[in-house]
Order: C-alpha cells, then sequence, then structure tokens
C-alpha cells in the first residue's frame, strides 16, 4: 500500500456511550477521507471492571453475579444500538451479534460459581468481552456514516506468548497476521475495528496483554503495519506538565521524546499505557494524544526527539497508593544474595518494583510497590527470610503504606548541573522530608518518596520551581 497507514485507538470514555461512539465515529470518518485508517477500541467505560468484578465474586459462589452482569452489559449496549443504528435489519443483526457475545461470558460466569474457581484462561475471556462488544457498536456507527467498517478480533492478529494477563507480542508472527487480515480490508477503503486489551497464542488460545493494555494494542498494531501514525483518543488534552488535579495551571506539552513519555507512564502518568512506545519507538512511529471530545485541539506529540528545551525538567509527575518495604538489620551487611532473595520474592508475589534505594552500609534494602501488592509480597518476603528472621539475622521488613513518590522527568536532565540540587533545595525550603532517593542511569529523571500527606506540596513547587506553567524555549 503506497500511502501510510493511521491507527486511531479509542479510550474507554471515548466510547462511553452512545453520544461518545457517535462523536468517534465522525472523527474516524474525517480521517477516512484522507488515507487508510485502523482503528483500535476499549470498553465502553467502566465494562471491563464490571466484568473482572463478576468473575472473582462468581469464583466466590454468587450464583447469581452472571446474570446481574448480563443484565448490566444487555442494559448498556443494547440502549446504544437503538440510539446509534437507524435501519432495524442492521439493529436486529447486530443485537443478535451482542447477545452472543453477553450469553458467552454469562456462561463463563456460571461455570467459575459451579466451580468456585477463576482460571486465568477464564478471566482473560470474561474480561475481553467489553472490547468485543464496543467494536462492534463502533464498527456499526461507522457504517451509518456512510464509511464501510467491519469490527475485527485481534485474536486474529496479535500473536503472543501464553502468559494470561500480562501476556507480550511476537513480533513477527504478529506482523504477518496482521498484513495477511487486514490488508483486503484497507484496499477495499474498508476501516477495520480492532479490539484492543487482547491477543492470542499461536495455537489460538485468547490472551490479554494487561489492565490499560488497548494503548499498546495500537502501537503494536502500528509497528506491524509501519504505519506513519498513532493517535490514541481519550478525555484529556494531551500529556500535561503536571496532574491537574494537584496542579491547577499544569500546561499540555506540545512535543516530549519516547523517553520522557515512558517515564512519565511508569511514574504514574495515566495517560499512557507504560507498555505502548515499546513497539513504535525503534521505528520512529510518532503518536499523538489528543482529546476526543475536543478534536479541534493539537494534543501532544511523542517523538524520537521531543522537542528539547532549555530548562531540561519537562514535567513533574507523582504517584499515590503505593508501600514502601525496608528489608534490613546489621546481620545483612556483606551477605552474599539478600537483595536477589528479596527481589525474587517480590517476583513471586507478581509485585512491580516502582523504584530501589539502598544504603551503602547494606543495612536497609527499600523498595516501593503498589499499595495492592503489599500483603502478598510481605507474605513472600516472610518465606524467604524465615529462618534469618528466627535468628535476627534479618531484623524487620516493615511497610510505610503512607507515601508517595514524585518525579521530575526531562530528557535534557542528562548532563545538566544543578537539577538535583534545584529540587532538593525547594523541598527544603518547604519543610518536605525526603525519605528515599533514586536516579537511574538515563538521567531522565529524579524520583523521590515524600510522605503522601506532602505530595501535592512537593509536585506544586516543584512545577513552580522549574517554571513549567510557562512555555519553554526550543534548543535545536
Amino acid at each position: 500500500m503506497d500511502q501510510k497507514i493511521s491507527v486511531m485507538k479509542f479510550g474507554g470514555t471515548s466510547v462511553g456511550d452512545a453520544d461518545c461512539i457517535k462523536r468517534a465515529a465522525s472523527i474516524v470518518i474525517d480521517a477516512a477521507r484522507t488515507g487508510p485508517l485502523v482503528v483500535v477500541v476499549s470498553a465502553m467505560s467502566g465494562i471491563t471492571n464490571r466484568l473482572i468484578d463478576a468473575a472473582h465474586a462468581s469464583a466466590n459462589g454468587e450464583t447469581n453475579a452472571a446474570g446481574a452482569l448480563a443484565a448490566t452489559l444487555r442494559d448498556q449496549h443494547v440502549a446504544a444500538i437503538k440510539i446509534l443504528v437507524s435501519g432495524q435489519e442492521a439493529a436486529s443483526q447486530l443485537t443478535v451479534e451482542i447477545e452472543k457475545i453477553i450469553g458467552e461470558v454469562e456462561d463463563l460466569c456460571r461455570g467459575t460459581a459451579l466451580l468456585r474457581e477463576l482460571t486465568p484462561r477464564a478471566l482473560d475471556s470474561i474480561s475481553s468481552a467489553g472490547e468485543r462488544l464496543s467494536a462492534r457498536l463502533l464498527a456499526q456507527a461507522i457504517c451509518e456514516l456512510g464509511c464501510h467498517a467491519k469490527a475485527v478480533d485481534a485474536t486474529e492478529l496479535i500473536v503472543t506468548d501464553n502468559t494470561s494477563g500480562r501476556a507480550e507480542p511476537l513480533t513477527v508472527e504478529t506482523r504477518q497476521r496482521t498484513i495477511t487480515r487486514l490488508t483486503p480490508l484497507l484496499e477495499s477503503h474498508s476501516v477495520p475495528v480492532v479490539t484492543g486489551f487482547v491477543g492470542a497464542t499461536t495455537e489460538g488460545t485468547l490472551t490479554t496483554l494487561g489492565r490499560g493494555g488497548s494503548d499498546y494494542s495500537a502501537t503494536i498494531l502500528g509497528a506491524a503495519l509501519d504505519a506513519g501514525e498513532v493517535i490514541i483518543w481519550t478525555d484529556v488534552d494531551g500529556v500535561l506538565t503536571a496532574d491537574p488535579r494537584l496542579v491547577p495551571d499544569a500546561r499540555t506539552l506540545q512535543e516530549i521524546s519516547y523517553n520522557e513519555a515512558a517515564e512519565l507512564a511508569y511514574f504514574g502518568a495515566k495517560v499512557l499505557h507504560p507498555k505502548t512506545l515499546r513497539p513504535v519507538s525503534e521505528a520512529g512511529i510518532p503518536v499523538w494524544i489528543r482529546n476526543s471530545f475536543a478534536p479541534e485541539r493539537p494534543g501532544t506529540q511523542i517523538t524520537t526527539t521531543g522537542h528539547p528545551t532549555a530548562r531540561g525538567v519537562k514535567a513533574i509527575t507523582a504517584i499515590g497508593d503505593v508501600s514502601l518495604i525496608t528489608v534490613g538489620g546489621r546481620g545483612i551487611v556483606g551477605v552474599l544474595g539478600v537483595a536477589a532473595r528479596t527481589f525474587t520474592a517480590a517476583a513471586t508475589a507478581q509485585a512491580n518494583v516502582l523504584l530501589i534505594s539502598q544504603s551503602s552500609s547494606e543495612n536497609d534494602i527499600c523498595f516501593i510497590i503498589n499499595s495492592v501488592d503489599e500483603a502478598r509480597t510481605v507474605a513472600e518476603l516472610r518465606r524467604a527470610f524465615a529462618f534469618d528472621l528466627a535468628h535476627k539475622e534479618v531484623e524487620h521488613i516493615s511497610v510505610d503504606s503512607d507515601i508517595a513518590i514524585v518525579a521530575v522527568v526531562g530528557d535534557r536532565m542528562r548532563g545538566m548541573p544543578g537539577i538535583a540540587g534545584r529540587t532538593f533545595s525547594v523541598l527544603g525550603r518547604r519543610g518536605i522530608n525526603i525519605i528515599a532517593i533514586a536516579q537511574g542511569s538515563s538521567e531522565y529523571n529524579v524520583s523521590f518518596v515524600v510522605q503522601a500527606g506532602s505530595m501535592r506540596d512537593a509536585v506544586q513547587s516543584l512545577h513552580s520551581e522549574f517554571g513549567l506553567q510557562r512555555p519553554a524555549d526550543r534548543v535545536e
């Protein structure tokens, strides 16, 4: 295909109800006039949470969870059909498809309730139903506006390993399947509307890419198709200099680099899934973050260079709902393998380690994880160090859940003297106590830990210190 393909992804709020779906369809129609287009779609807002909650309720033996879920899905999606679809025949056909998917989910939940067991494969199948439903609604809404569109399940396109819940794509196989399946649709000027969040193993078993994985789906497909761009449509104007709930004068960034965006995603910016940029960064495919509720606004472009600025710092981000775990004691000084055992335990608990800090004396190893993983991780650590705790070689495994991580992010921080000094000076003037500090060798961020109650003050102070409320001069 001579013309570069655009890949558009619509998030849950962008397809949250019939009006949102109509708006998304209009955006698709405008883009389809200028060239070939592939669309990736999330579940309608809130649906994935309902699916997961029902799956777990069923596993606890709640036999009525399946019926209640089916009723909720039916109300929301069939109601949307009545608004979106004008023709009786098309509406009836779409309703049959929707009812079939809902029936499959209901059966899976009923089976889970009978067995009182929720397998990873069953959870993947249940949690991914929302995308199957919304893809069909959006495809029909596009057809209603005069452009042919077809819902395509990503199980036909994205080939993954067999890790349920957080599968990784197999690049070569995905590229082959994607080109084979989508090229005929694109050449016939049809718009494929692909389910986000899901893939399938080489044997055809459905897998999911992890929560928020529809962004990842879009860039996987973008890389497979050598796309000209990937546009992620969401409910914000782009990537901001800080969370506007913490900093009211936070500003939308015109352009940032892949490195900066990855750091921001990793350290709490919710606008991107942390894995999103992996498939496209090597190929240099630009990614846009734009607001489907205000499509006239330009949004933020993510590129290789990212519009470097003289100030060095691009944004301040923060994560709450995290826990600081400390493994410590004089007995661990110089003992081989303590760090390895610590992080093996965290991996066994499937906890994502967000930040690590260790004193040079080796008395303490500190690391931070999401609070939802705290209980599992502490239990695994106590198992791993049971002998050491009993003999006082490890004196304590302690937890502090009243903390937050704050990160100062920017590509140009690398090699720029004074950034760390200014950061900690302003925090000192504000009387904000720093519990732990970490800086990666990449030097794209300086991150530190404060008490949760100091998070807002820290972010606001740093945002002001680096003048992020004002546009910065570009450095060529």
